[in-house]
């Protein structure tokens, strides 16, 4: 979706833009090499001004734009149907920011977007901000190149070891604002898989152009 009513066809496992002509669900990439999500779904694309919008969400700390962000999201169909599926065994967790980034945010944006979702849905998933840790401190992905990126983000994750049994055989969504590479949301899905997840999937906001 780039304007309200106007949708966009997206690669069901990565979400990029899939080509007008092509009649495949999955872009090439992944129908080379399995991506790491079982489902993901973008909203809109990361450009103007979407990606304003979401630079002063997360940078001037104006929370009250997650509402709309929800909504925004929830005019996808595919989403609506897809998180209306979810039942209260199932988890809906924010991607997790480290505590350093954290205490300078102020807030964590992939959370108020979460609760977002669920409280404008009819999504019955549990959420959580203790499941899913950030455990390392990394440098800002917007700083990497795509093949710096799961380098910089291994051993960022882990799920609370005392917790790990409430993931076992259950279906987890992972929610962020935006995504690149996806190596935030790829790393974050093999930690959850460790710990016995079946079935890792994400929404996000903006998906950003192939590069």
């Amino acid at each position: 979706m780039t304007r309200f009513g106007q949708v966009r066809r997206r690669c069901r496992t990565c979400a990029l833009e899939l080509p007008v002509e092509r009649q495949d669900t999955q872009c090439a990439r992944c129908q080379r090499e399995p991506f790491g999500l079982d489902a993901c779904f973008a909203a809109l694309p990361y450009a103007f001004p979407w990606s304003e919008l979401v630079s002063r969400y997360k940078f001037d700390s104006q929370t009250g734009w997650a509402a709309f962000m929800a909504s925004t999201v929830l005019r996808q169909p595919a989403v609506r149907d897809f998180l209306s599926q979810l039942t209260p065994n199932d988890w809906l967790l924010p991607l997790p920011l480290s505590a350093e980034r954290l205490a300078w945010r102020g807030f964590n944006q992939a959370w108020e977007l979460t609760s977002e979702l669920q409280r404008q849905s009819v999504c019955q998933a549990t959420t959580d901000t203790a499941l899913l840790l950030r455990i390392r401190h990394t440098r800002p992905q917007s700083e990497l190149k795509r093949h710096a990126r799961l380098d910089n983000l291994k051993g960022a994750f882990a799920v609370d070891p005392l917790r790990a049994a409430e993931l076992k055989g259950r279906r987890v969504v992972l929610v962020d604002d935006v995504m690149t590479s996806g190596a935030s949301l790829l790393m974050a899905a093999s930690v959850l898989r460790l710990a016995g997840a079946t079935h890792v999937s994400a929404v996000v906001l903006t998906r950003t152009a192939p590069t």
